[in-house]
């Protein structure tokens, strides 16, 4: 327990450190009405903060269960630090930073559904074709989404593609051997705490799909076909709320798992 102390003392430090270091220059341009920049303002801190809380309460749960919280930790972190160059991206030249979100998106999507495995070895021997599946369906869902909002495909072909990838991960975690497991073997609270997972992957989910429906085909000149300004300030504030209720719900939901079973086995 000294060494891992010990460990967090060295990483949390970091974490700040970096915090400060990639927000000194970008508060002096932040203009009062880009709301925009104030949402990514707003959530690159909060993700800053999610990361401490999730590495300095890896202390308090069972040995299981580390790991699933370490990586709820690295979800935001990830987010953090692209969060801090998509918010320098959007107050310097007002433009949608795509490629920045959607590298975060490639690491931290992957990392959730991991989650679900996580939570599911954590009490029993889960197949590690869930964990394929799950990750297979999470590139399904990000890869073309992207060549859509990037030009290289026609973005309604990227959008219908992506959404099957979603469909399918749904599927699993409701329905398939994922979903079975978690019924099956699962105490209360890691049932409780999977569920609303489910439902943070359906519902939260869901506000993605809307974000690229108004930054693509809702806020489009019908004279041109091409977007206009409000397109990308509606897609980026939808995108940005949708990142801070997935990334940090979902790893508060871990994070209420854990420590209920952890304190469940000690009163025991």
């Amino acid at each position: 327990m000294t060494s891992y102390r010990a460990l967090l003392g060295r990483i949390i430090p970091v974490t700040a450190l970096l915090t400060l270091s990639t927000t000194a220059n970008a508060a002096a341009n932040l203009e009062s009405d880009d709301f925009v920049g104030i949402s990514f303002w707003l959530i690159s801190m909060a993700l800053a903060a999610a990361t401490v809380f999730f590495l300095w309460e890896t202390q308090s749960v069972s040995g299981k269960w580390k790991t699933s919280l370490v990586v709820s930790g690295l979800v935001t972190f990830i987010a953090a630090v692209h969060y801090f160059y998509m918010r320098d991206v959007w107050v310097a030249t007002g433009e949608s930073p795509t490629v920045y979100r959607y590298i975060d998106w490639l690491l931290t999507v992957p990392l959730l559904m991991i989650e679900f495995y996580l939570i599911l070895r954590a009490i029993g021997e889960a197949p590690g074709g869930i964990f394929w599946r799950l990750l297979i369906g999470t590139l399904v869902m990000l890869v073309p989404g992207y060549l859509g909002e990037a030009g290289y495909i026609n973005v309604t072909l990227g959008f219908v593609i992506g959404m099957l990838g979603w469909f399918y991960i749904l599927y699993e975690i409701f329905a398939g051997e994922a979903g079975k497991m978690a019924a099956e073997k699962a105490p209360p609270a890691v049932q409780s705490a999977y569920n609303a997972m489910r439902w943070v992957v359906t519902i939260g989910w869901s506000i993605y799909p809307l974000g690229y429906i108004f930054g693509y085909f809702v806020f489009v000149d019908p004279a041109t076909g091409l977007t206009t300004a409000g397109a990308s300030e509606s897609l980026n504030i939808i995108y940005n709320l949708a990142d801070v209720v997935n990334k940090i719900a979902f790893g508060l939901l871990i994070w209420y798992a854990a420590t209920s079973e952890t304190k469940a086995a000690q009163t025991a």
